[in-house]
């Protein structure tokens, strides 16, 4: 055949990638868009599993998550409040400083200490913060100020005790400081939830919304609020109930194991 000619049910074609990225700009496809979908929809499926696994292995994973986080943060901190290049340096304690003065003044150095030391420090506390916070929403069914403070506890009481090794009384020094940590994160809570202003409807759908923020389907809310599925009703769902509600098909079986999971399905 002559070139530029092509044979029927013969010819193969070869995209370039320039012509492919032009082939989306021409349909109007958006790199990043689909570079976001794509994200949303990997984070969706990954609280899809984390639900359904039990409350170890859930807590584990968000133990270990949570101590990257922090580790990660705590480096950066490190990094650009180390001695070495900070223009205010951490000055040295008095010789004659009494026990609780040297616990005190350790702890403010772990603030201001080395990148490694900075992200050990953070990593054990966010990490503490997440696994508790996970096994709380688990025990107590979502998210409450009990829950929050015994997540901050623990989580202060564990970077009082690697921040302050070598102190004396290191079981007083944790226990004050995870009280202080619980004082200030029940504070913020409260303040939080007074901004947020929630509507009173919103406590019939409690247990609904914690359920559907587990599997990643938060948008399907306000689905339940319209065929006015409340929490009473949960254990009489049905899947031709959620379909009544325009669940689709993916969403309705993810949450009918869900509660099945819980035993509220009769």
């Amino acid at each position: 055949m002559a070139d530029g000619k092509r044979e029927e049910g013969s010819a193969v074609v070869v995209a370039s990638p320039s012509s492919v990225a032009m082939a989306r700009a021409t349909r109007g496809g958006n790199p990043l868009e689909e570079l976001s979908t794509r994200v949303k929809a990997v984070e969706a499926g990954f609280r899809a599993w984390m639900a359904k696994q039990p409350i170890q292995i859930e807590a584990a994973v968000s133990t270990a998550v949570g101590a990257v986080q922090g580790g990660a943060m705590g480096g950066l901190m490190g990094s650009l409040t180390a001695d070495g290049g900070s223009l205010f340096p951490m000055p040295q304690p008095p010789p004659n400083a009494d026990p609780q003065a040297m616990a005190s003044f350790k702890q403010a150095q772990a603030l201001a200490a080395g990148p490694l030391v900075q992200a050990r420090n953070f990593a054990v506390m966010t990490g503490a913060n997440a696994g508790i916070s996970c096994i709380m929403r688990r025990i107590r069914g979502g998210e409450d100020i009990q829950g929050s403070m015994a997540a901050a506890f623990g989580s202060g009481a564990l970077f009082s005790i690697v921040s302050g090794m070598g102190t004396p009384n290191p079981a007083v020094n944790a226990i004050t400081t995870g009280v202080a940590f619980a004082v200030f994160q029940g504070g913020f809570f409260m303040i939080g939830q007074k901004f947020s202003k929630p509507k009173t409807e919103d406590t019939n759908y409690s247990r609904t919304r914690s359920m559907l923020h587990r599997l990643g389907l938060q948008k399907y809310e306000k689905n339940f609020k319209n065929g006015l599925l409340t929490d009473q009703t949960l254990p009489l769902l049905t899947d031709s109930a959620l379909r009544d509600v325009k669940i689709p098909p993916g969403p309705r079986l993810l949450i009918i194991d869900q509660i099945r999971r819980f035993g509220l399905l009769k």
